[in-house]
């Protein structure tokens, strides 16, 4: 049966690779992707894969049988399903203990992160701006200091996990002892209890109150972007890390230009005569008002390009889109018997051949004056 997940690819070995290389493999990308050091939103799903890429061609047994039948051959596999998770592969390699002797020591949960939605002008979108951000969120008690605990007690350490905030069964399985580990259910993980709650934030740590920062919008940023602000979220219960708040921008459009990227673009339109003639037109820019030549013989669609008047690149500093003016001609759809007879004199003097005279309503006009 063809496999329809590859686990070398997943880590990155040839199919021949030795138990040790597949080891090194994945100590290398879990390093890079574990949940706990990675803050890419992509990590968790990431991590999973090479996780089970590594139970699968770590063990012989399932690995002879992947690469006989793919995929296939390992699902339903209860060793898989059985597996301890991110704490136990993460301990694992990267200084915990082995199964059956110590562990991770419990630690405070880390706080919710926080979205809050900023809608800024056009101007400030391409030119960069500082606004202050004012939200309600949960903060640090400032009677318990975050502790939980009453002031004068301590919170002690959980007897039903011995303060390591989690708690493992050891299973017989065909392949052997299997290790599962869950959070302590007494203390949710955290390795402690609080025998004597604070009376401000009721053992939480944490208390409602309003906070205000002051955050850079860069120049160039446009609408969707998100700025991520570490350690600005609430705050983790009884001490615990704070969570992130990501500033979703949103931009107001302008009335007259359009956005591409990091190209401007505004469209307008000349006369005739001016097209014909050449003449001077005020544009708008992000900076102001600027005076633009429109040459003689523009033809309609004519772009002008005014370099380095666009949006600045987010990523290269001092590198700026350019703005593109559109230039229409408009063609008189009335014209008065002076304008008629102009246009008459030029056509037979440019020998272009046009409708003779006009309708009857264009005469009835010029009788009328």
């Amino acid at each position: 049966m063809a496999t329809t997940t590859d686990y070398y690819a997943t880590l990155g070995v040839d199919r021949g690779a030795t138990d040790a290389e597949i080891k090194k493999a994945f100590r290398k990308l879990a390093q890079q992707w574990h949940p706990d050091v990675n803050s890419d939103p992509t990590a968790h799903a990431r991590f999973t894969e090479i996780n089970e890429a590594y139970q699968v061609l770590s063990d012989p047994e399932r690995r002879q049988r992947y690469d006989v039948f793919g995929s296939a051959g390992v699902e339903g596999d209860p060793n898989m399903a059985g597996f301890g998770g991110f704490a136990d592969i993460f301990d694992a390699f990267f200084g915990g203990a082995a199964a059956g002797g110590g562990g991770r020591r419990g630690r405070p949960s880390g706080g919710s992160d926080l979205r809050y939605d900023l809608r800024i002008t056009f101007t400030e979108a391409i030119l960069g701006t500082e606004k202050e951000l004012e939200f309600p969120v949960l903060g640090r008690c400032e009677t318990c200091e975050g502790s939980g605990a009453r002031p004068g007690t301590q919170a002690t350490a959980c007897p039903q996990c011995n303060g390591r905030g989690e708690i493992r069964s050891i299973r017989q399985t065909m392949l052997g002892q299997m290790v599962n580990v869950t959070a302590c259910p007494k203390c949710h993980g955290d390795g402690k209890i609080v025998e004597t709650p604070c009376e401000t934030c009721k053992g939480d740590g944490r208390t409602e109150r309003k906070k205000t920062i002051r955050v850079s919008i860069p120049a160039g940023i446009d609408e969707g972007h998100q700025i991520r602000l570490s350690n600005e979220g609430e705050s983790g219960p009884r001490g615990g890390p704070a969570g992130s708040l990501y500033v979703a921008v949103h931009v107001a459009p302008h009335p007259t230009l359009k956005r591409d990227g990091t190209e401007l673009y505004y469209e307008t339109s000349v006369g005739l005569a001016q097209a014909a003639l050449g003449t001077r037109i005020i544009v708008p820019t992000v900076e102001g008002e600027e005076d633009v030549e429109v040459k003689a013989g523009t033809q309609p669609g004519t772009e002008i390009r005014l370099r380095g008047r666009g949006v600045p690149h987010l990523r290269r500093t001092g590198s700026r889109g350019d703005l593109h003016v559109i230039v229409d001609v408009a063609v008189p759809t009335r014209l008065s018997k002076a304008e008629r007879e102009a246009l008459h004199a030029y056509a037979e003097a440019a020998g272009e051949i046009v409708a003779d005279g006009g309708g009857i309503l264009d005469r009835v006009r010029d009788a009328l004056g």
